[in-house]
């Protein structure tokens, strides 16, 4: 198995052998998987450390919202969401990520505790948080989006999405290292969702390996997402879960080195019981 290593702060993790769960903590009102049931800081807070405590590695955090169809939110609001809430995960000894877009929110999470910054657009539309982030040593993952999220599943289009997706990769990460980052801080999330089809989120998931760059580590997030219950014929919440675990078991084997997922436990016993069988 090839090494592949992820710098996150101070530390160096070596995700090849043993992958990493990234719990999500949405801090919206709106969220399409949990309809804001941890928008209020007592709720997320307890929620993230609940995540913490059965093996979630690393909390990604985010307030403004990325669903498709939202709205965009102000940077205000954004941070008026979820720079108490990461202070207060600093208690759970676990690596934060803060999920946006914007430059004043992540440079508000780092100071909070984050260690990770999660930036939906991958850096498309300025260079302001790879410099951020070349500054401060932290952990960037460069995510695919085509479009926005109000409009980006409004007939998305592709000659080869894997191909353009590997390709948006490669000129981002030369990007980076020309602002400064560190390569071995980086790492690549294919935005499953995020402007794709049923068929282009598969051909993605098939082909993920295609998409590494530099032998740098591939996150991929499927957890509860639309496309699930397209594959299982079914339009409730409850049904996502099991071809979810389906998908951590297979793309672990696929090369995936970490999951982004809502259901921190399940998805643990699925990515350890994996490894175990390819070790």
């Amino acid at each position: 198995m090839r090494e592949v290593l992820w710098k996150i702060g101070d530390r160096i993790v070596d995700v090849s052998r043993r992958g990493m769960i990234m719990g999500v903590l949405n801090v919206t009102p709106d969220s399409f998987s949990d309809a804001g049931k941890f928008f209020g800081l007592e709720q997320a807070v307890a929620k993230g450390i609940q995540m913490a405590g059965v093996g979630g590695l690393i909390i990604a955090s985010g307030g403004g919202g990325a669903r498709p169809g939202a709205e965009p939110v102000s940077g205000d609001e954004e941070l008026r969401r979820v720079i108490a809430v990461i202070e207060r995960l600093g208690e759970a000894e676990v690596f934060i990520s803060i999920d946006t877009s914007k430059v004043e929110v992540a440079r508000a999470a780092l100071d909070s505790g984050a260690s990770i910054i999660n930036d939906v657009t991958g850096g498309r539309h300025d260079d302001a948080k790879f410099r951020l982030a070349a500054n401060r040593g932290v952990a960037f993952v460069i995510m695919h989006m085509q479009g926005e999220p109000r409009t980006m599943q409004q007939q998305p289009h592709y000659t080869d999405v894997v191909t353009e997706v590997a390709d948006f990769f490669r000129q981002q990460y030369d990007r980076a290292l020309e602002c400064g980052v560190d390569p071995m801080t980086i790492a690549f999330d294919p935005g499953i969702g995020f402007g794709k089809t049923l068929e282009h989120n598969l051909e993605i998931l098939r082909n993920l390996e295609r998409l590494r760059v530099e032998g740098r580590p591939l996150l991929v997030g499927v957890s509860r997402k639309s496309f699930l219950g397209k594959l299982v014929g079914s339009s409730e919440m409850s049904a996502r879960l099991a071809p979810c675990l389906a998908l951590t078991s297979l793309l672990r084997a696929n090369g995936a080195n970490i999951f982004r997922v809502h259901d921190v436990a399940e998805n643990i016993a699925a990515l350890r019981a994996t490894e175990a069988m390819l070790s």
